[in-house]
């Protein structure tokens, strides 16, 4: 029934829409309990190992878990793999556990159109841990951070060159930095990498002023600092509660999911309305070929949405 019901939040198709409003509303009551959790890193750190072994280290200690991962949706066919399953082998057999993979349809922030409707049904439907997978990390990866309780960056060892590498912005916002892959020879350089990374943040800004963020070293492979992990990811919560920014940090996520709804529904409309798909094509070859500026383009069809007088 979950299953079905994120099918239906995520379907394009305007009277599954209205349905899927229909049942977010009268399942809201029920959601808000679950612990949020946004996973990104860089590429190959092992997001999909690390969320197997630390999804059952939450499973083993009785609570039910939910894995929302987003795949990215190829630009030139429009497809996606969605092969989460298959890399999660453990976790995706556990009864007290639920993975969703699900398109990222090209939406910036490495997240899916609809993860916060899909989040909300897993919250209605019992589960108490809720981990966002993120396409990657990146400049517009932050929008996961805008809908989750904590933002857990994973990192691989060897901080010198990832230092240069990483967008700060990234580290700005997270709530917790996780080295994986601490684990046999690459001990030494996690510990120094931890080391690096304590040190960089003491000159950032951070988003919390009840919670400074940590570092802690783990492994995904061998299951190494995940108990240590989960009890951070606690600490946190319980400080942004005593402080009062929890539920302030709820309030205004809340108020972003409903303009990132309205510039998502006024996009949907501008580029359906007829005055606009009749001229779209030959405006867009004249801004390719540089005939027209891309302002003038834009502000054109947008007078063309504007005068639009057909119903509907």
């Amino acid at each position: 029934m979950l299953a079905r019901a994120i099918t239906l939040v995520e379907s394009r198709r305007p009277a599954d829409q209205r349905q899927a409003q229909d049942v977010i509303a009268a399942l809201l009551p029920q959601t808000g309990g679950a612990v949020r959790v946004g996973v990104t890193g860089v590429p190959g750190v092992g997001k999909s190992t690390f969320i197997d072994a630390f999804g059952m280290h939450l499973v083993e200690q009785g609570l039910q878990v939910a894995v929302l991962a987003v795949d990215p949706t190829s630009a030139l066919s429009g497809g996606s793999i969605l092969g989460d399953k298959t890399r999660m082998q453990r976790l995706s057999r556990a009864p007290a556990a639920y993975i969703r993979p699900s398109p990222s349809s090209l939406s910036l922030g490495g997240v899916g159109r609809r993860t916060r409707e899909s989040m909300l049904l897993c919250e209605a439907a019992g589960f108490d841990i809720v981990l966002v997978e993120t396409v990657g990390v990146g400049q517009s990866e932050t929008v996961v951070s805008e809908m989750v309780d904590c933002f857990l960056v994973l990192m691989l060892p060897g901080a010198g060159d990832e230092l240069q590498g990483i967008k700060k912005g990234i580290l700005e916002i997270a709530d917790i930095i996780a080295i994986n892959k601490s684990d046999g020879d690459n001990r030494a350089r996690a510990r120094a990498a931890r080391q690096e990374y304590r040190s960089a943040l003491r000159y950032l800004q951070h988003r919390h002023d009840a919670w400074k963020p940590r570092v802690e070293l783990i492994s995904g492979l061998t299951g190494e600092g995940l108990p240590a992990l989960w009890q951070l990811i606690q600490e946190h919560r319980a400080a942004l509660i005593d402080d009062g920014s929890f539920s302030a940090q709820r309030d205004a996520q809340r108020l972003r999911w409903m303009w990132n709804t309205i510039e998502e529904r006024l996009i949907d409309r501008f580029r359906a309305a007829p005055t606009v798909r009749a001229q779209l094509d030959t405006v867009e070859a004249a801004v390719q070929r540089g005939d027209v500026p891309a302002t003038a383009a834009a502000h054109a069809l947008l007078d063309a949405f504007l005068n639009d007088k057909t119903p509907g």
